[in-house]
């Protein structure tokens, strides 16, 4: 499924009682489109969405479908009531609530998204959970700066996902790789404001979560409140491993380059506990920037569970300000730095 291309068969929204004056309801005419599309007895299809406002209730796109490739050629402006969610899900079994994210894609196999502006979703802005092989580019996403869980992407039990070429602005993580994601790829993405590009959370109320082989590359961060961030709760278990950052730029970013293995974001019942999610094999290459907190390298890990493998390499992180000199910070971190500012001595060889 795309959301851009050509195909053999096009299908327009408005020949099915849409009406695109952002007033009147087009959901049912919407779902009208798809049907046809989703039944057509052609290789590929499109469903277009011209050059008007299209007010949309929450909307769900089920498959499977018969014609091999499906695009989405959206042209005009998608606009909803105030909780608002389109979906795309090929559905075994019941769906639960649904909260209001702006755009979902479930159980995607290879999906691609471009050229697409999401603005001020009241919660996550896109999410991918359970997809394989999704290639989203050339897309801005964009929600106020204090606005709280707004996350921009959310890559969630997905695998083999390619990030580039985009914007991000939000009011909490940029992107968040969270558990059962494997071989993703980011790179030249802009982020800020916002919280950075995390992997977590987990290892929530004791879960066992995996995360593996993720890059992060040629990507620049400002005025957000993290940068790089691996974030774990106390009590947890699982895996982070394989993840590598390479070539970050910071600008203004409260704090670069963070390992955070206490993370209880509210401060209420912040237990701690002996198990831990296995962080290892984290490699930071070619960070430069500045920070606006005195730690500018933070590497809380866990008592009972080591970080291990960590790799630090060219690193030029220097205070945004002239009261404090930039710093770093290591608890039970394990691995190798070289031509590092600050110095990473706290590491344990």
């Amino acid at each position: 499924m795309a959301l851009c291309g050509s195909s053999d068969t096009v299908f327009n929204v408005m020949e099915f009682g849409a009406v695109g004056d952002g007033v009147r309801d087009d959901s049912q005419a919407f779902l009208k489109a798809w049907n046809a599309v989703c039944t057509a007895s052609t290789t590929s299809a499109t469903l277009t969405i011209p050059k008007k406002t299209f007010l949309l209730r929450p909307t769900i796109f089920t498959g499977p479908c018969k014609p091999p490739q499906i695009y989405f050629q959206v042209l005009g402006d998608l606009t909803a009531p105030k909780k608002n969610q389109l979906g795309m899900y090929y559905i075994k079994g019941e769906i639960g609530e649904l909260k209001p994210i702006a755009l979902s894609f479930c159980f995607c196999n290879n999906l691609q998204i471009a050229g697409i502006n999401v603005i001020n979703s009241p919660s996550k802005q896109v999410k991918l959970f359970k997809c394989i092989g999704a290639t989203l580019r050339n897309f801005q996403i964009r929600a106020p700066q204090y606005s709280p869980n707004t996350d921009g992407l959310v890559i969630a039990s997905s695998s083999q996902v390619q990030v580039f070429d985009s914007y991000i602005g939000t009011g909490d993580d940029c992107i968040a790789i969270l558990t059962g994601s494997s071989n993703i790829n980011i790179s030249l993405v802009a982020c800020g404001p916002g919280h950075g590009i995390s992997i977590g959370s987990l290892g929530y109320q004791g879960n066992y979560d995996t995360v593996e082989d993720i890059h992060v590359q040629d990507c620049s961060f400002t005025g957000t409140q993290n940068g790089i961030r691996i974030k774990t709760w106390q009590g947890g278990s699982g895996y982070a491993r394989r993840i590598t950052f390479q070539r970050i730029t910071l600008n203004a970013v409260q704090n670069p380059i963070f390992i955070d293995q206490y993370y209880c974001p509210d401060l209420i019942n912040c237990q701690n506990k002996t198990s831990a999610v296995e962080v290892s094999a984290v490699s930071y290459d070619e960070v430069q920037g500045t920070s606006t907190t005195k730690t500018a390298i933070n590497l809380s890990c866990s008592q009972s569970m080591p970080c291990t493998n960590i790799q630090l390499n060219c690193i030029k992180i220097t205070s945004a300000v002239q009261e404090f000199e930039s710093s770093s910070y290591c608890l039970n971190a394990h691995g190798t730095a070289s031509i590092c500012i600050p110095n990473v001595a706290c590491l344990v060889k």
